[in-house]
């Protein structure tokens, strides 16, 4: 049986689905979701995330993590983690750039919270020499100082949606003709502290990332260390984000259920917003300007006399991709969060109150 026919079977049975409840079947359904079935990265996949650009993003994101333990003490046991992943070369560019600092590897003991069976292989395959812990979720992460990276992990957690109308409503998937459509139904006391917007405006909430950071930051607090969050998104979100992504290729998030990959922009005010009681967290900034003050120029430079022909085309693209702002530069966004009183990680600002970049 297919997704879809399971989905429209269950909705038939139950009453439609709010959009988080969609989002989640659809990713994450124990024989049929895209997280738990697909191989979905690479040339062969859906889509392609900086680690697979190129290997410069992992080493200066390690690097900054690496400085954060230092400046925290250099503790001598410590969990190294990453949410989501993926085939594990952000994780073995990470490690890789911090083999030079002394005791670091000594020290960690490296947490992968990975749902999907064949990622799992294929970061165990490439990551064997850490001794790799596999994780449902952070609050199985060990009750160490944590150095997190998070990178494209929280734009795949599942959404809900209003939409308003002359009151809020909910946005929902529903069964029409036998084919999954879109319908709504009053939002309730849930929009209650909704602001005032015009009519055909829409707001999403991720009550999963929120618990999530609220978590990072609690564990971060009680044990010191710090979260690398890398994502596209911005202070807030504004409008309709949730998208479809199939071979490359935008779809419609009806089409295809399971076999397409879910995602909506992160809302980084929102994650700010659940670690702050517990933590500190940065000011937001672009990933071309982190990597930028992380030193990419000078990495890129120092790979490119290796490199001729092309092979150093494709080099010179890759830093452009991962850092000009018509390309992922601006539109994915870092947040870093530290125990109160710490130093920001390298590239980081302290959060002065203004977001809106």
């Amino acid at each position: 049986m297919t997704l879809t026919k399971e989905l429209i079977r269950q909705i038939e049975r139950l009453g439609p689905l709010n959009v988080a409840e969609f989002m989640a079947q659809c990713l994450y359904h124990p024989t049929l979701g895209y997280y738990t079935n697909a191989s979905p990265l690479g040339s062969a996949g859906d889509f392609i995330t900086a680690p697979e650009i190129s290997q410069m993003f992992g080493e200066l994101l390690g690097l900054a993590l690496a400085q954060s333990w230092l400046d925290q003490g250099a503790p001598a046991a410590f969990c190294l983690a990453e949410l989501g992943p993926g085939s594990g070369q952000l994780m073995a560019d990470v490690l890789r750039a911090t083999r030079g600092v002394a005791g670091f590897h000594d020290a960690m003991q490296l947490h992968l919270c990975e749902v999907n069976p064949k990622l799992k292989a294929a970061q165990g395959a490439r990551l064997s020499a850490y001794a790799p812990v596999w994780v449902d979720d952070v609050t199985a992460l060990p009750d160490l100082p944590l150095f997190l990276l998070a990178n494209e992990f929280f734009d795949c957690l599942p959404i809900r949606q209003f939409i308003r109308a002359r009151e809020w409503q909910e946005q929902l998937i529903a069964v029409q003709d036998g084919a999954l459509c879109f319908a709504s139904k009053p939002a309730g006391p849930v929009a209650e502290g909704f602001p005032d917007r015009p009519e055909g405006a829409v707001i999403e909430l991720r009550p999963a990332a929120n618990a999530i950071a609220d978590e990072i930051a609690r564990k971060i607090a009680a044990h010191g260390g710090c979260a690398l969050i890398v994502d596209y998104g911005d202070w807030g979100t504004d409008g309709d984000t949730l998208q479809a992504l199939r071979q490359h290729r935008k779809t419609d998030p009806l089409d295809h259920p399971g076999q397409s990959d879910l995602t909506a922009h992160v809302d980084f005010a929102a994650l700010a917003g659940a670690a702050r009681p517990h933590a500190q967290t940065s000011a937001l900034v672009p990933q071309g300007v982190l990597l930028e003050r992380l030193g990419i120029t000078a990495r890129a430079q120092a790979l490119a006399q290796k490199l001729q022909g092309a092979a150093l085309e494709s080099h010179i693209a890759a830093h452009r991709r991962l850092t000009h702002s018509a390309e992922m530069g601006k539109l994915f966004k870092a947040l870093a969060i530290t125990p109160r009183n710490a130093p920001q990680p390298p590239g980081f600002d302290n959060d002065a109150g203004n977001h809106h970049l």
